[in-house]
């Protein structure tokens, strides 16, 4: 399994509207995307303030390294990508298998 963690810092002038337009449509991919396990949406919380500005974060599991390119190549993630360009500033993003 291949874990895919993004970490988010969105643009100050991003609507809330938007972003949450944009949760639905991560939390969707296991419904369209075959290969795509699970997806967790997450808004930072650390008391720590060692965020760097980074203030929402998804977590997908990907079934196997398959899953992973179905999902980098299909037409839901391009679709995804229409919504979250335009509200982004900045992103990490990092995957491992375990």
């Amino acid at each position: 399994m291949i874990r895919h963690i993004l970490l988010i810092k969105f643009k100050d002038s991003s609507p809330l509207s938007e972003i949450n337009k944009l949760k639905g449509l991560f939390e969707s991919m296991p419904e369209k995307v075959a290969g795509v396990e699970s997806v967790e949406w997450g808004v930072n919380d650390s008391p720590e303030g060692k965020n760097k500005g980074y203030t929402h974060s998804v977590l997908m599991t990907f079934a196997d390294e398959a899953g992973r390119q179905n999902y980098l190549s299909h037409v839901e993630h391009e679709a995804l990508k229409q919504v979250f360009r335009p509200l982004l500033e900045d992103i990490v993003v990092f995957d491992y298998t375990f």
